[in-house]
């Protein structure tokens, strides 16, 4: 395939792949193959993995540069494109580049992010024309967290996540702390402690501030870096968990209060400025007819 053919397919272009924020979380129960049932609203933020996709001849699906440790296979994006071709008979390979931007147990989402992002951009490039409750129903196969990455709007969300209703909230600005631990989420929705009970709300609830994160208490107790980083960051906005954590969060009014809250965490802290969106930058990209 020639560069020029390239750059019109979609082919060695750089597609991103976008965090979440859980701006709420509530374990509302507890399904009898052990997963929990949860309402959470997530926001789709700007800060971004970036992934490129190139074909390979011989139908082998691989990573140009393997994440040392990781076991290739087990790799979020080579398991939904290995998906993706299971599932649709597809002989067609792939050589995935992901440049990781995006810390890893922190919340965010970022490996879910990078299976979406693959799930929908190889179905264009290998012209599979799945629908994207297809797509949303393979990428619940590879991890809770997949399909609202592949819905790709802001969502009020139940059932294990997956059961999604797109809303439309202010896009404000972020500041995110990413504490020096790597949260087990495992870890966090085994333990005794954890709250499975909480009572469902509404939206208006939550739009009216009710912004619980059951696993707050849970996580603050088990990784003490937590706990500390929602304390600095409340100094300067109401800090939250996104998810089970470890990364914290605070929304700011202005892009102006939130650099300021930036720039004095960011001697003393792994810290991220982002701004919350409506819509993944992943469709606008799709949508520029690259592919």
């Amino acid at each position: 395939m020639t560069e020029v053919q390239e750059k019109v397919s979609g082919w060695g272009e750089r597609w991103p792949a976008p965090a979440k924020l859980n701006l709420m979380l509530r374990i509302t129960g507890r399904r009898s193959d052990g997963y929990h049932l949860l309402q959470t609203v997530f926001q789709i933020i700007d800060l971004c993995d970036w992934i490129s996709f190139y074909p390979a001849e011989d139908g082998r699906v691989f990573l140009r540069d393997p994440i040392p440790g990781v076991p290739e296979q087990e790799d979020l994006t080579v398991r939904a494109a290995n998906l993706l071709k299971q599932y649709t008979g597809c002989r067609l390979g792939v050589c995935i580049d992901v440049e990781k931007n995006l810390p890893m147990g922190g919340g965010l989402g970022g490996g879910s992010s990078d299976a979406a992002t693959t799930l929908l951009v190889l179905n264009k490039l290998w012209n599979l024309k799945l629908p994207l409750d297809k797509l949303m129903e393979l990428g619940l196969r590879l991890g809770a967290d997949v399909p609202v990455f592949v819905y790709g709007y802001t969502a009020w969300g139940e059932g294990v996540g997956e059961e999604l209703q797109s809303i439309t909230l202010a896009e404000q600005w972020v500041v995110v702390i990413k504490p020096d631990c790597h949260v087990n989420t495992r870890q966090i929705f085994l333990a005794e402690e954890l709250t499975r009970d909480s009572k469902p709300i509404t939206m208006r609830d939550f739009i009216a501030g009710d912004w619980k994160n059951d696993c707050l208490p849970v996580v603050s107790n088990l990784y003490k870096s937590v706990g500390e980083a929602v304390d600095a960051l409340s100094q300067y906005a109401e800090a939250r968990l996104t998810g089970t954590g470890a990364c914290v969060f605070a929304q700011f009014d202005s892009e102006e209060s939130a650099r300021e809250a930036f720039s004095a965490l960011s001697p003393n802290w792994s810290v991220y400025l982002a701004q919350g969106l409506n819509r993944s930058p992943l469709y606008e990209k799709l949508e520029q007819g690259s592919v």
